[in-house]
């Protein structure tokens, strides 16, 4: 299963986004869930790097699917819109799989 966590302020302003696992809807190189999760991760972290001036830090590891989101600063107007855009993709892909594949949680910091 893909866990993510997205942690967010008291005023809902993003400043970690936490994923880690992998589906196993199918076998390796042919798991559309895992393939989905990346492609929205990784798609929203290239758009806040080009379209923002946002600075954060990334950990990832593949062999763990781990994909671990820092914010130095709570993100801008811009960086809050593309990351509630990933969390939408995020949300349909749990509604349509359901939650032995993919599990997003919320939690304030």
């Amino acid at each position: 299963m893909i866990a993510v966590t997205i942690y967010q302020n008291h005023s809902g302003q993003y400043v970690r986004i936490h994923c880690i696992g992998h589906a196993g809807f199918a076998k390796p190189g042919e798991d559309i869930i895992c393939a989905a999760v990346s492609v929205l991760v990784i798609n929203t972290l290239n758009a806040i790097e080009a379209f923002t001036n946002e600075v954060f830090e990334t950990e990832t590891d593949q062999k763990s699917g781990l994909i671990d989101i820092r914010f130095q600063h709570p993100g801008s107007h811009d960086a809050k819109l593309l990351l509630d855009t990933m969390v939408l993709g995020l949300q349909a892909v749990q509604d349509q799989y359901g939650t032995d594949y993919t599990l997003l949680t919320f939690k304030e910091v």
